[in-house]
């Protein structure tokens, strides 16, 4: 097995920082050092680190041009710096009696809990400022689970904007607290892919009636669906305009965000940002509960691979302000 291989690249860039005190941008200048971890993941499939992240693995790939959609409005501005986390849920219930779930919205087991505290762990040196997820529970158990394994302690608090009495009812009056807090934002256009059909159905006992075959179709094909229900390619349509429209302005204002969602539709998002073939996403695997770390950068997303733990700092590929982050993590824990 290849050993891994570290490459150092140090350049000079300016980095922006939101401040919350004065909700604005701080602007800094300073040196960054980009290091980058390869090794083999002994496996000709393409999964992009999301299951090779088991020792000291941690894959990365060349940067990664932010598509322009031609609003000058949302040009990002240049040498900010955010971290953007992809969280597949944890196993479910339905995973784990081997259901087609989709849209169904049942809970983790508890296996898919702890999968959803390790994922934790693994991210719990990385400021984040903003959490997406759908509006299934199972994503929005991963996420909050997570996050209570995070250094920082922010109590992560779902915002409620289905109508302006929600929205005044779940106000947080407290400066203090609002502080301590991270909004999450649920919304459906991240759901996993609907089967239709095929929802509810035993996944062995569908493929006995109507052939492995016609099954591997239905759910591995980019753009046929299963009897009413979405393909890949509908997903992507609802779940790519969602991230573009805003969770990328997050990022462009330098907030760190984590998206907490679904195989399909976090496939969907990662064929964006790693400009996947339809070919090359309906082959990409994604493990419950493992997080998949992306830099933006000047306008473009970095690949980082997955977090392996805590303890291990080399494995996040550390840009200067992310272990500047940790730093501060470790000299006052509990801020």
């Amino acid at each position: 097995m290849a050993g891994a291989i570290s490459h150092h690249a140090l350049a000079s860039v300016q980095s922006y920082r939101w401040c919350a005190k004065n909700s604005r941008l701080e602007k800094r200048t300073g040196n960054v050092r980009l290091v980058y971890l390869g090794g083999s993941c002994g496996s000709g499939s393409r999964k992009l680190g999301l299951v090779c992240a088991s020792g000291s693995k941690s894959s990365v790939t060349e940067p990664m041009q932010l598509p322009s959609d031609g609003n000058s409005s949302q040009t990002p501005k240049k040498s900010s710096e955010s971290a953007l986390i992809l969280i597949r849920h944890g196993e479910s219930l339905w995973n784990e009696k081997n259901l087609f779930t989709g849209c169904v919205d049942v809970p983790l087991t508890p296996k898919g809990v702890e999968e959803a505290i390790e994922a934790g762990k693994r991210i719990c040196n990385i400021p984040i400022d903003v959490i997406y997820t759908s509006s299934l529970i199972r994503a929005q158990m991963t996420a909050m689970l997570a996050m209570m394994q995070h250094r920082r302690k922010k109590i992560p608090v779902i915002m409620h904007n289905e109508s302006e009495q929600a929205h005044r009812w779940s106000q947080i009056y407290s400066e203090e607290t609002q502080k301590q807090s991270i909004p999450v934002i649920t919304a459906w256009q991240l759901n996993e892919r609907m089967y239709g059909e095929l929802q509810g159905l035993n996944k062995q006992e569908t493929a006995d009636r109507f052939g492995k075959e016609q099954v591997h179709e239905w759910r591995r094909s980019y753009d046929i669906p299963p009897p009413n229900g979405e393909s890949l390619e509908m997903c992507a349509d609802r779940a790519v305009a969602y991230f573009k429209d805003q969770i990328v302005p997050q990022l462009v204002a330098g907030k760190h965000v984590m998206v907490a969602a679904h195989g399909n539709s976090l496939r969907s998002i990662i064929m964006h940002l790693d400009k996947l073939t339809s070919q090359e996403v309906i082959s990409l695997e994604l493990s419950t509960g493992i997080p998949m770390l992306y830099i933006f950068k000047e306008g473009k997303f970095i690949r980082r691979g997955s977090p392996v733990g805590p303890s291990e700092a080399s494995v996040y590929a550390y840009t200067r302000t992310l272990a500047k982050y940790r730093q501060k993590l470790d000299n006052f824990p509990l801020w």
